[in-house]
């Protein structure tokens, strides 16, 4: 994975600092030896952690402290400062932990501490956690919760089950770096083959479901192999759409969902010199960008007037729009593909667009067929409560599949959301409840897009808006936006401001929205 480790600076904890130096709350950046880390005071404690966050090496003095948790700026990944532990992805390994004695005035760090050596974990109640658990789907949220409940010392069975190898990847990545070319292959797995072995976790990377028998309680997986199930975690992901139009399917035209897929699409750009991008999406703006940058001729074709307006607004869209035109991109917006040939994409008002290769990202779809199959209640996803559990007892459903009940929509709605992020914190929550240490699922949504060289991060869930307002300007790249529906603020949509996006998943969390609106001046 990427970084932006720090270079060593500040003082050596390990000589001691004043406490009277340390504000409380606030990070102080320095080191322990060769090491980069950070010291916090918090009411009752001094912590010392590792400087940077174990997902893309994230500056966690930049960071926001919330009672003694402290979380990255980057991508709002929160760890634990009495232990190091991972309490929110999109992290996956704990940071370095270390010992702080007092002397006098001064506090010093002595040393590492062992991983877990401060997580003080209370064994799994064999009344309450199922004989084995069964995970369908090695995403995001299929792996951690597969990894959170071996950490929480489950120690019966658990199958993780993955349609394609080499199981948990860096899904956002494959629109970005990766496809770009400036991520090499190594960075991409989550987890290897080994890890799930050290952890007693039974991998099955290339070998898909076919079938679910609910009432013997069973999977069938594509080779042949029954395997019995106490409960059953569904984490069976979306599959990208492709348009039901004449030449969708031709070898030169592609879906963006795998890594096998942005591979095959990586090897089809070294051949081509005109991409055609179909649908302006999040996905197909960061494929765009990622092709321009590999020296293609990038055409978007989208049937909206403004790119991503129905998420980000007008205002954002044009914005993002004309980073990517500066680039070199063209839009052909208000129009519609309705054939692809061999050499060229057709609008619906008869132009032929010539291309070698073609994108899709017009969206995805859950895939509930297996959910179906086991007979649990669908509706534009599978139907879930608050701790993920399905019209089936014995079955929960967990990321882009699941629909869930969320704490700011109406009392009666749930919501489906395709976030990388929220897809891990799932996994987390959905283990914890498995074995009986049920949390509210108070996280709240986030993701990050990429284009070109900025970066928008946002903040919770607007299902719709009736109000954009942009605090700061978006033509410097230093902005606020907060979309409301009435008087509510439902989401803040950030660039450079990795502070307030901070402050903002916080007011969230705590429905606070004096502080959001704070935010905006």
């Amino acid at each position: 994975m990427g970084s932006t480790e720090q270079k060593l600076e500040g003082p050596d904890f390990s000589e001691g600092v004043e406490l009277d130096s340390l504000r409380e709350g606030v990070p102080l950046l320095g080191h322990v030896g060769d090491d980069a880390a950070i010291l916090v005071r918090t009411k009752d404690d001094v912590h010392a952690i590792g400087a940077n966050c174990t997902h893309y090496g994230g500056p966690l003095a930049q960071g926001l402290v919330v009672g003694h948790t402290v979380r990255c700026p980057l991508h709002h990944a929160c760890f634990d400062l009495k232990s190091g532990a991972v309490l929110g992805g999109p992290a996956l390994n704990p940071v370095a932990c270390y010992e702080v004695q007092r002397d006098g005035s001064r506090v010093r760090v002595s040393g590492l501490l062992p991983e877990g050596a401060l997580t003080k974990r209370r064994p799994t109640d064999p009344g309450i956690s199922p004989d084995s658990i069964v995970i369908v789907g090695a995403g995001p949220a299929g792996a951690v919760c597969a990894e959170t409940l071996r950490r929480e010392s489950y120690g019966k069975d658990i199958v993780l089950i993955g349609a394609e190898d080499p199981g948990p990847i860096d899904r956002p990545n494959l629109s970005k770096d990766y496809l770009a070319g400036s991520a090499p292959e190594e960075w991409m797995p989550l987890r290897s083959a080994d890890f799930y072995e050290q952890q007693s976790i039974q991998f099955h990377p290339n070998d898909e479901v076919k079938s679910i028998d609910a009432t013997a309680q069973s999977v069938t997986l594509a080779s042949g192999k029954k395997i019995s199930y106490g409960a059953l975690v569904l984490a069976t992901g979306a599959e990208p759409i492709r348009l039901p139009i004449e030449g969708a399917n031709l070898p030169h035209v592609h879906v963006l969902r795998t890594i096998g897929d942005s591979r095959a699409i990586i090897e089809a750009s070294k051949k081509s010199k005109r991409a055609i991008v179909i649908g302006a999406s999040f996905i197909g703006l960061e494929a765009a960008a990622a092709l321009r940058s590999r020296g293609l001729d990038v055409t978007i074709v989208g049937p909206e007037s403004v790119p991503l307006a129905r998420v980000l607004g007008d205002e954002v869209g044009a914005f993002v729009k004309k980073i990517h035109e500066d680039q070199g991109e063209r839009f052909e917006l208000g129009r519609k593909p309705t054939k692809i040939t061999e050499r060229a994409v057709v609008l619906d008002d008869g132009r032929e667009l010539p291309c070698e290769l073609v994108v899709m990202g017009v969206g995805v779809r859950p895939r509930v067929e297996l959910a179906q199959q086991a007979g649990v209640q669908i509706d534009r996803g599978v139907l879930v409560d608050a701790r993920f559990r399905t019209s089936n007892p014995h079955i929960y459903a967990i990321g882009d599949v699941a629909r869930f009940p969320w704490p700011r929509t109406d009392a009666a709605e749930r919501v489906r959301i395709e976030h990388f992020s929220v897809a891990e914190r799932h996994g987390r929550a959905v283990a914890l409840a498995l074995i009986g240490r049920s949390l509210e699922m108070r996280d709240v949504p986030f993701f990050w897009s990429m284009h070109h060289d900025v970066t928008i991060s946002y903040v919770g869930h607007a299902e719709k808006f009736d109000r954009v307002v942009v605090a700061g300007k978006l033509d410097e790249r230093r902005a606020v936006v907060a979309y409301f529906d009435g008087d509510s603020v439902r989401a803040i949509a950030t660039i450079n401001r990795d502070d307030a996006s901070l402050r903002a998943e916080r007011a969230f969390e705590t429905d606070d929205q004096a502080a959001l609106r704070a935010l905006l001046s």
